[in-house]
């Protein structure tokens, strides 16, 4: 399966709860880390709930 290599670029100060519970659930705690995941539907989902906080590159 594939991988995501996903990174947050923006803060997820002054987000909704859901976003930074979203955020923490996909292993990001600080502005440019980078986490790595399986391609699965729920993690994509999860990355399209933050898509404007993050990029996301296929590996």
């Amino acid at each position: 399966m594939a991988k995501l290599r996903i990174t947050q670029v923006k803060s997820g100060i002054d987000r909704s709860k859901r976003q930074k519970a979203t955020l923490e659930a996909l292993g990001l705690r600080k502005l440019h880390q980078t986490v790595e995941h399986e391609a699965t539907p729920q993690v994509k989902g999860m990355v399209d709930r933050v898509k404007h906080l993050v990029n996301v590159e296929e590996l």
